[in-house]
């Protein structure tokens, strides 16, 4: 009997704080109109101050023969592909200073191409630059886009970034240097212009 009471007791106490006036209105506090899907923010909540426009140059080292290649196939194209069609390589390439791979390395370029057209030598590019040097050091550029290789100068948009590029967007504009028809390796010379806080 005396357990009875006991729990009795201890279910009312429970009850009576639960329906409390108080308990209600802190249980209610925070309701899905206090909640925000999406809402309007000034620049200046994030320390966005005024946009400018950089350019930046470096040079891609494609490195794709020898010991420790910097760019692998993961995916071999179906044979008798006259373009390599369905090829995919992921990258981890240097960006240099200078057309020297042995010159000042300031990033480096991370990600995948793909071949990605059956008539032509045309590259899915989906990497980032990943910088390393000075005050871009931790800082990246986001690169999305085609790269038809046969173009002296290929354009590709600039769709992100992040650290000092935070809402980057602009192109690059890719010019190869050199390409060595017996090992693949290639120097890509990219001039990137983008617009960031």
């Amino acid at each position: 009997m005396a357990k009875t009471l006991n729990h009795l007791a201890s279910t009312f106490l429970f009850v009576s704080i639960i329906t409390s006036p108080s308990f209600v209105v802190a249980a209610t506090a925070t309701t899905e109109s206090d909640h925000h899907f999406a809402r309007h923010v000034s620049p200046a909540t994030l320390g966005l101050k005024r946009e400018k426009l950089s350019h930046l140059r470096f040079y891609f080292h494609d490195i794709v023969s020898g010991k420790n290649p910097t760019a692998i196939k993961v995916v071999q194209p179906p044979d008798g592909s006259a373009t390599g069609f369905g090829m995919v390589a992921m990258i981890d390439d240097p960006l240099t200073l200078t057309p020297d791979l042995n010159s000042t390395l300031v990033g480096r370029a991370q990600g995948l191409y793909a071949n990605a057209a059956q008539g032509e030598d045309s590259l899915l590019m989906a990497f980032n630059f990943a910088f390393l040097e000075g005050k871009y050091n931790g800082s990246s550029l986001s690169v999305l886009g085609r790269n038809y290789v046969s173009l002296t100068v290929r354009e590709m948009p600039i769709v992100g970034g992040s650290g000092i590029f935070r809402f980057a967007r602009g192109y690059s504009l890719a010019r190869t240097l050199m390409f060595n028809f017996t090992t693949g390796d290639a120097v890509v010379e990219y001039n990137v212009y983008v617009f960031h806080y």
